[in-house]
């Protein structure tokens, strides 16, 4: 892990792959089964997925003009929970961060997770390194309350699936409100440990499967989905940005496309070790696409390597010299002479 984040503060110095991180940072958690098979699989179990494997815990940091990087990871036991060990996680990610950024940022910080990570040790470990919080909470007597207190002059539309603008008025016609109302979390611990902050809320129209057959409902119902806050941000954009937070699925999909395909060894550290890699491999890919171009900067790994890294080239040798010949009319040419350039140029100096 340590070398792991040296090895990414530096390659940081050199490529634009946190672009922005002074100004704005989402940093995302979330875990992920690996499957494996047969019983020699050190660590191995059935978790919550149903399905024999192991677990990986990943945190991942993305920012607006920079696609996102994995800047921690941790394996875990199959038959982990979700938040086994996401505090001191979430501790190590952020002091990633920092050391990613300058000394003079002063941008916001701003972790999202699902709910189960939704627990004070994460919070708390956010709240310590500086960073803001917008993790979905889960619909415990404490946020059921909170929500019963929203009126009705507090819902406000927003663009949702199947939402429509309303061209005269600017307004979307949608499904879909949010709202919020302020909210103290884990108010059963001391006050030392309460974490004030807001409660968004976004509500949904229950379906009526039976509306089409003469029975209309009563009264409307709803399908609500919270999450706690500690940003500034208003109610309309925290849930847009909120929302974002599947990014994260794409990034567990992709390493599971390339070395996160298998875990080769039947040791639980060598799997472990071999998780290190593959998010720097992962970093890797990511670096050079970002040096192609902005196109390839936010391309999958898959794409970066089937059009920057398998390529039909030739190395031949003539008087002393290695001639790399690569084909002609290539679609990609531009963009790998520029990551080349950039690789195996002349140093450069290191921005400060």
């Amino acid at each position: 892990d340590a070398v792991a984040w040296r090895w990414l503060v530096n390659v940081a110095a050199h490529t634009p792959i946190v672009a922005g991180i002074d100004d704005y940072a989402l940093v995302d958690i979330d875990d992920t089964i690996k499957e494996v098979h047969g019983y020699q699989k050190q660590g191995s179990g059935y978790g919550y997925s149903g399905v024999r494997g192991l677990n990986a815990l990943i945190g991942i940091v993305s920012t607006p003009k920079a696609a996102p990087i994995i800047i921690g990871s941790r394996l875990r036991k199959g038959a982990a929970g979700s938040p086994r060990g996401a505090g001191k996680f979430v501790g190590d990610v952020l002091a990633t961060v920092k050391r990613l950024r300058s000394q003079t940022a002063a941008g916001l910080v701003l972790l999202r997770a699902d709910s189960a990570f939704y627990g004070h040790a994460v919070v708390a470990a956010a709240h310590r390194a500086g960073a803001k919080v917008s993790i979905t909470a889960r619909m415990d007597p404490a946020v059921k309350r909170a929500i019963g207190t929203i009126t009705d002059d507090q819902w406000t539309t927003i663009n949702y699936t199947d939402a429509i603008r309303d061209e005269a008025t600017g307004a979307w016609i949608s499904s879909a409100e949010v709202a919020e109302v302020p909210f103290t979390a884990f108010s059963s611990r001391k006050k030392a440990e309460r974490i004030v902050g807001r409660l968004v809320v976004r509500r949904i129209p229950e379906l009526n499967q039976k509306a089409t057959d003469g029975q209309p409902t009563l009264f409307d119902t709803h399908r609500f989905h919270a999450f706690f806050t500690t940003s500034d941000l208003d109610t309309v954009t925290a849930d847009q940005t909120h929302r974002q937070h599947a990014i994260i699925e794409q990034i567990n999909a992709d390493l599971k496309d390339s070395a996160l395909a298998h875990l080769p060894s039947g040791v639980f550290t060598a799997n472990a070790a071999w998780l290190v890699l593959a998010t720097i491999a992962f970093n890797l890919s990511r670096a050079v696409g970002s040096l192609a171009g902005a196109e390839l900067g936010k391309a999958r790994s898959g794409t970066i390597r089937r059009k920057l890294i398998s390529i039909p080239a030739r190395i031949s040798t003539s008087a002393r010299k290695i001639t790399l010949h690569l084909p002609a009319s290539w679609p990609w040419e531009s963009g790998w002479t520029a990551a080349f350039a950039a690789a195996c140029g002349p140093p450069q100096r290191a921005a400060t």
